[in-house]
């Protein structure tokens, strides 16, 4: 059995230089909006950092629009996808000197422009590497946009939720701040997964980490609703996810034989049947579905990250 050490890594605070990382492919106009709300932060930003994944020039005008001085603009012709993005991103935030790193994406936002500053405040209070936002529903904040469990219940309302701090539950990437000297110990997110699961991959090494880290319930980050993926199984006790496209399947899926293969996950692999078995075989009388899950999930397993023609 492996003993966990707490790693000597400090911890965030409020004068740690911030780079805000956002990773963008063909969406100018939701960028837009992102930008807006990240250089506008009461919390100082000192670098505002673009992965452009579909090299644009009206991507590169947008970036330095905004960010002025701040702006690190990063073009990349071959599409990086998230984990990627955030890969180049971390490593050129690291590569600048930067103290802590702030995810975002395109398609979501910062709720307002006191989140950064919450985040440390919650960080320093509690002492963590890591800390994310609540990610609400962008058309609806008051519903979350991702099923979150809160002990042995999951909530789907941003009202439902208890407490002002969840310890030991993120959702990385959508607006979370991580130190960057954790990663010496988690590393950047895994270019081979592409889209879909990095970030359950890299919560699945903080979680190994020993780092302290946690979601602030007190301020939000909003993004589209994503709810509808997880469907609900054996009255709303369990929930398994099926994407609406058949893309979206194939990297979920492929993705999550890999990521249930890894230390600290494998002993999941029971339940993951379970649900995934139950899901398509009685809720969906579905068996050819269950054996498109259970080949894909055999590739990510035997590490065959090809992606489709």
């Amino acid at each position: 059995m492996t003993t966990m050490v707490n790693p000597v890594i400090p911890h965030l605070t409020r004068d740690d230089s911030v780079a805000a990382v956002i990773v963008t492919h063909r969406r100018v106009e939701l960028l837009r909006a992102s930008l807006e709300q990240v250089v506008s932060q009461s919390h100082p930003v000192r670098w505002v950092i673009v992965v452009d994944n579909g090299c644009e020039a009206s991507v590169e005008k947008l970036v330095t629009e905004l960010a002025g001085e701040r702006a690190v603009y990063l073009p990349s012709r071959t599409n990086l996808g998230g984990a990627g993005g955030f890969a180049y991103g971390f490593l050129t935030a690291l590569a600048l000197g930067a103290d802590a790193i702030w995810c975002a994406d395109d398609d979501g936002r910062p709720a307002d422009a006191g989140v950064l500053r919450t985040l440390v405040d919650v960080a320093e209070q509690h002492q963590l590497h890591e800390v994310s936002p609540t990610v609400c529903n962008i058309d609806d904040p008051s519903k979350l946009a991702f099923p979150l469990r809160q002990g042995l219940v999951w909530r789907r309302r941003r009202e439902e939720l208890e407490g002002d701090f969840l310890e030991g539950i993120a959702s990385l990437f959508n607006g979370a701040l991580i130190k960057a000297r954790a990663m010496e110990i988690i590393g950047v997110p895994d270019y081979r997964l592409f889209i879909r699961g990095d970030e359950v991959e890299y919560h699945r090494r903080l979680v190994r980490s020993g780092l302290r880290f946690g979601t602030a319930l007190t301020t939000a980050y909003l993004h589209p609703d994503g709810s509808d993926e997880f469907k609900p199984i054996l009255g709303g006790r369990m929930h398994t996810q099926y994407p609406d496209n058949e893309s979206k399947r194939y990297f979920t899926y492929r993705n999550r034989g890999y990521i249930m293969s890894q230390p600290g996950m494998r002993r999941l692999l029971p339940q993951e049947y379970a649900r995934f078995g139950w899901f398509f075989l009685v809720q969906e009388r579905d068996p050819r579905g269950f054996l498109e899950w259970l080949r894909l999930h055999r590739q990510g397993r035997n590490e065959r990250f090809t992606r489709p023609a």
